[in-house]
């Protein structure tokens, strides 16, 4: 048996850490956490993993309905991705381009300054393969809405979480450290009706952030031998259109399937504006104003949007993560940085390095 030195120091113990929200920033934390020797719990809402990384399935294929694509300029993202070869792929984004009111190329980026890459099958596969390991070992609850953060009853120095489920209400407690991984609005949110972390909820407030309404087309008409594609020769582009800020050909991405499909998302202060319209006014006015851009005035036999609350941060927070050590309370997310899918992945991990 080899003796402990003087020197060195004994393995630091074993903490029970919550996750709260399983997008690209919790469960960066999260992994880093559990691999690190700790007690994970990952709390999301949703049915799955992915948070703004998500992708719609539907009869004819699938969208990117949130994050379109990723950048890579931080070395540890770089190695993270590297070990997910299978699902990391290049898109070969060299026709993004500006478009005007009218539809017209104003502007031309050729090729683009950096690599532009995407999960496959789908956006929210390369969040959904890091969670695997810890939804294998019962680590991440699904369908559960975290509403009170507060002491532990039985052990003070720890906390407790007042949960929400389909059909039943809980408290999960022991808690060493709670760290929320949801965007601004909810984390302040829930610091305020949990009455704890005052200084966070101060710094949190500062932050800003836009909606997006995005509407989904698919066209399969156009999977015909005789009419491969239709509309314009571009396959994504930023549009100063006073409705629309993005467009992309989601049938041009890799691992997506032929069928011609659109995802459509609306400028931030057009969706402000329409933020509570009713799903088919604002179905039917990013559908006319898509026609007006690309020109392609076929009846597309589906059509669907999704209203992001919190979509692209408008303010960010300045620095990467929020972690108050002394209460064992932190938060993360792309909020803190910007909006880049890499920003909620450095935030997450400096949190759990903070942390650790």
């Amino acid at each position: 048996m080899t003796k402990q030195t003087a020197t060195s120091k004994p393995p630091a113990p074993s903490r029970h850490i919550a996750v709260i929200g399983a997008g690209i920033a919790g469960m960066a934390c999260a992994r880093t956490l559990a691999q690190a020797g700790h007690r994970v719990a990952v709390f999301e809402k949703s049915r799955g993993a992915g948070g703004r990384m998500s992708t719609r399935s539907s009869e004819f294929g699938s969208f990117d309905h949130g994050a379109q694509y990723f950048t890579v300029r931080d070395a540890r993202f770089e190695k993270a991705l590297a070990t997910s070869p299978e699902i990391v792929r290049r898109w070969s984004a060299n026709t993004v381009r500006i478009l005007d009111e009218a539809g017209r190329v104003v502007a031309s980026s050729l090729p683009p300054k950096e690599a532009h890459w995407v999960a496959t099958p789908g956006m929210n596969a390369l969040v959904r393969h890091w969670a695997e390991p810890l939804q294998n070992r019962g680590q991440i609850h699904f369908e559960t809405q975290v509403t009170r953060i507060q002491k532990d009853v039985l052990s003070p120095q720890r906390w407790q979480l007042q949960t929400e489920g389909p059909d039943t209400a809980a408290v999960q407690s022991g808690f060493d450290a709670v760290v929320m991984a949801v965007p601004s609005v909810q984390a302040h949110a829930l610091l305020m009706s949990s009455q704890v972390a005052k200084p966070l909820i101060s710094e949190i407030g500062k932050v800003s952030v836009a909606p997006c309404w995005t509407l989904m087309l698919a066209f399969p008409q156009a999977s015909q031998p005789n009419l491969p594609h239709l509309g314009p020769q571009w396959n994504a582009a930023r549009s100063t259109h006073h409705r629309i800020a993005w467009l992309a050909r989601e049938s041009s991405k890799p691992g997506r399937g032929g069928v011609e499909r659109w995802t459509v998302q609306a400028s931030p202060d057009w969706s402000e504006r329409h933020l509570e319209d009713n799903a088919e006014r604002v179905k039917a006015k990013l559908l006319k104003a898509f026609t007006e851009v690309t020109g392609i005035r076929a009846q597309p036999p589906f059509a669907e949007v999704h209203r992001w609350r919190y979509a692209q941060t408008t303010e960010p927070l300045g620095k990467s993560h929020l972690w108050d050590a002394q209460l064992g309370i932190g938060a993360c997310g792309d909020w803190c940085l910007g909006h880049r899918v890499e920003d909620g992945f450095v935030s997450g991990l400096e949190l759990a390095l903070a942390v650790l």
